[in-house]
């Protein structure tokens, strides 16, 4: 859960790295959410879908930032974000990107999250 709160305290910061635990728990803990949200407006008859639109446009911008810095952890600039923009390939190669160990030690977008240097 720290990493989810990590994730909407740098809720516009789209510069440095994030490890594959900041992102993959932020993305476990968004789906739980965003599956309590909508069972919460089911509950409360809410079929126009209002609450969860909310909770998305709140986490789109995390979302998106956290995506740039990960691919910025794996040496990759963030427009690769726009990868997904392609039909059904482009899910699955951001998935393999964000799935990809970080670069070792610092590269051009700041030190290592993992604080691991290389000899």
């Amino acid at each position: 859960m720290n990493y989810y709160i990590t994730v909407l305290k740098k809720y516009a910061v789209f510069s440095g790295r994030s490890q594959r635990a900041e992102y993959w728990y932020y993305a476990l803990f968004n789906t739980i959410i965003s599956i309590a949200v909508a069972i919460v407006g089911a509950i409360a008859g809410d079929s126009s879908g209002i609450l969860g639109m909310v909770y998305v446009l709140a986490v789109f911008i995390p979302g998106l930032a956290v995506g740039v810095r990960r691919l910025h952890d794996t040496g990759r600039s963030g427009w690769m974000m726009l990868v997904a923009l392609i039909p059904f390939i482009g899910a699955i190669w951001l998935f393999i990107l964000f799935v990809l160990d970080s670069t070792p030690g610092d590269n051009q977008y700041g030190p290592n999250p993992k604080g691991v240097t290389t000899v």
